[in-house]
């Protein structure tokens, strides 16, 4: 699930419901995990009623502000400087929920996360897909217009596809376990008429067979190298 920004003085609080396919992949025996771009807390706050320790790092103040009830610490920094200061070193996971495309130069974060991820953790990957039908569609007709959410939010600052961002993750030390997607197969007009079961089963058979075009959210499970 992408954030939905609430606009307040100066910045936005990124804010939703969680991202419950990116906690899908956290593993039940993890402990301790840091939330990188943890927006108001809306995953630590599902993570912390599981039982979980979460940090955050946040950009922000006013998010900060409402994530903490649900962190053991949060830190506010910007990671075009990499991790900040005041975070642990032992975290058994580490979740990157659609923060990536805000960074510059994310090179720096992923570096750095080798000094707080534990040899045997997982970094968990959550990233908009550019090459998304729709937007390709867009794109060919030569529509690049920002927008105030979603795969063009006007704060990203990269694009990823299915196969570049493994790559990068790659090039960068981490060795990816597992990729999917979420998103679905166009269907205009008939979809309200069909059953839900149904076409539930033609976009996981869709993003199943090719993710890359029918994958709105791009998630990647990975491991230091």
């Amino acid at each position: 699930m992408i954030s939905n920004p609430i606009k307040t003085v100066g910045e936005k609080v990124y804010q939703n419901a969680g991202n419950s396919a990116v906690l899908s992949e956290i593993p039940q025996c993890s402990s301790r995990i840091l939330d990188l771009g943890c927006g108001a807390g809306d995953n630590a706050r599902i993570l912390f009623l599981a039982g979980k320790s979460v940090d955050g790092v946040t950009l922000s103040e006013a998010e900060a502000l409402l994530a903490k009830p649900y962190c053991a610490n949060v830190v506010v920094g910007d990671l075009e400087k990499g991790l900040p200061d005041g975070l642990a070193t032992n975290y058994d996971t580490v979740v990157a929920s659609h923060v990536l495309e805000h960074v510059c130069y994310p090179q720096k974060v992923l570096a750095d996360l080798r000094s707080v991820l534990l040899p045997s953790g997982l970094l968990i990957v959550a990233l908009p897909n550019i090459l998304f039908w729709r937007y390709r569609l867009r794109l060919i007709f030569g529509d690049f217009e920002y927008e105030p959410s979603g795969i063009m939010d006007n704060t990203h600052f990269r694009w990823y596809s299915y196969g570049s961002a493994q790559r990068f993750l790659m090039k960068n030390g981490f060795e990816v376990l597992k990729a999917r997607a979420e998103g679905s197969f166009p269907l205009p007009l008939v979809r309200k008429f069909l059953p839900r079961s149904f076409t539930q089963a033609i976009d996981t058979l869709a993003v199943n067979l090719l993710p890359g075009l029918f994958g709105y959210q791009l998630i990647f499970t990975a491991r230091i190298r």
